[in-house]
């Protein structure tokens, strides 16, 4: 039996392959966090608008797991600290390879560097 571990859900999938916030209007991140507790995906705290921190705060929702392809890395907010070897979430476990980094691809500015955090 796998270990439960309250603040994480591994039956729940993502909300889709890029920052739910960004995609409803028309922003642009730079990497992908996703919660582990109901699924948002959001812009990590480099991005502009830093959507995945701002889920955190406003749901409590203790933690995040990086949703770039590769990476299987949790964060807490509770501890602010990094871990791995968490329970496996419902896949895709990362957003589309060729969706690029930054992204998405289109929306980037051509300056994008001076406008992260």
């Amino acid at each position: 039996m796998t270990e439960r571990i309250a603040g994480i859900d591994p039956a729940v999938p993502p909300s889709g392959p890029g920052c739910l916030e960004c995609e409803q209007g028309s922003g642009w991140w730079v990497h992908l966090r996703r919660c582990a507790q109901c699924g948002h995906v959001g812009c990590c705290d480099t991005s502009p608008a830093q959507h995945a921190t701002a889920h955190a705060k406003s749901t409590g929702h203790p933690f995040i797991q990086s949703f770039e392809p590769g990476e299987d890395w949790y964060y807490s907010f509770e501890t602010e600290e990094m871990f791995s070897g968490g329970p496996e979430l419902a896949p895709p476990h990362s957003h589309p390879a060729d969706q690029g980094t930054p992204g998405p691809r289109g929306r980037v500015p051509a300056d994008w560097q001076a406008h992260i955090h």
